[in-house]
């Protein structure tokens, strides 16, 4: 199903059943847990997903569902609704639009993150749980969260107007690029994006208590926004926090393979019934240390670190799995 009309904007969708399992319209095909891709900004779209973890969490049994969100990729450009409200509200738009009733997991990079973490808090109900990439949202200060996105995309957008980067890429033959950079460029010079993004708030770690379902961070050694990463351990209640070594904000392209080993058994697990989820110990990071704190780790058997805050998990340094 490539297009969904949700709020009256038309947004550019793909899906992926589970791999030997029934479509949606079959029986039993409603059965499978649905893992929802949340991308980035500006020159950002459900491609960046579609390649790289949306075929592997298929092939683990979930559908996955991709999609562009306002403005971006191959969804519409309306002038206006770039908010962190609107977002959500187009998020579950498209979910309605695809009847989707249960409780599904997000996936989020960047600023997808901002989008995920406040359809969390929003509407608990339907979100199952959250695996948060390199992503952008808690902040204690709105100036410390924005300031550094908002002077990236005041940049992108005068070297996008000024040196015309769409007709040089066009020039070269690089015809995907030079589409890419023209959608980058109206985006962020034509619409309200920018100013959006400047009203736009952080969770603040009194929210951030507030987030029901479980949530796992990964997050690079060298990232500029591992605080946030920092925040989300140390607030949620429920938070697995990953620090991959060697890697920067690029861990979903750069640290794939680390990223999937991480990912997929915790997705496995989140679906997991009940009776299935408490009779083993905790489960092991990439390297296969057994994290230590965590109401995880508690609710699967492991004893809880003296002194850490109910709920807390410390952050877990995982190896390399290339």
């Amino acid at each position: 199903m490539p297009e969904i009309t949700a709020r009256g904007v038309r947004f550019h969708v793909q899906t992926l059943d589970p791999v030997g399992g029934p479509s949606p319209s079959e029986p039993g095909g409603t059965d499978a847990p649905v893992v929802v891709f949340v991308h980035g900004l500006v020159v950002d779209n459900l491609a960046s997903f579609y390649y790289r973890l949306a075929g592997p969490v298929a092939a683990a049994g979930a559908r996955a569902v991709l999609y562009d969100q306002r403005g971006h990729g191959l969804s519409e450009r309306p002038p206006t609704g770039y908010g962190t409200d609107d977002a959500v509200a187009d998020l579950f738009g498209v979910l309605d639009g695809l009847g989707v009733e249960r409780p599904v997991h997000l996936v989020s990079n960047s600023f997808g993150g901002v989008v995920a973490l406040n359809a969390a808090l929003a509407r608990p109900d339907r979100v199952a749980g959250l695996v948060m990439v390199e992503s952008y949202g808690p902040a204690e200060r709105a100036d410390v969260w924005s300031e550094a996105m908002l002077n990236s995309l005041a940049r992108a957008a005068l070297v996008l107007e000024y040196e015309r980067l769409a007709a040089q890429f066009a020039a070269i033959g690089w015809r995907k690029r030079s589409r890419q950079m023209a959608v980058a460029d109206a985006l962020v010079n034509r619409t309200s994006l920018l100013a959006d993004i400047a009203a736009a708030q952080p969770v603040r770690p009194g929210d951030l208590a507030r987030v029901r379902c479980p949530v796992l961070a990964v997050y690079g050694e060298h990232s500029d926004i591992r605080a946030a990463g920092r925040l989300l351990a140390t607030h949620v209640p429920d938070c697995e926090l990953h620090v991959l070594p060697g890697h920067a904000h690029t861990v979903l392209s750069d640290g794939t393979a680390d990223l999937l080993a991480l990912m997929l058994p915790w997705l496995s697990l989140g679906t997991s019934a009940p009776e299935e989820a408490s009779d083993s110990g905790p489960r092991p990071d990439a390297r296969g240390a057994a994290p230590e704190t965590g109401s995880r780790a508690q609710a699967r058997g492991a004893e809880p670190d003296p002194g850490s805050r109910a709920g807390a998990r410390e952050p877990i340094y995982a190896g390399s799995a290339r």
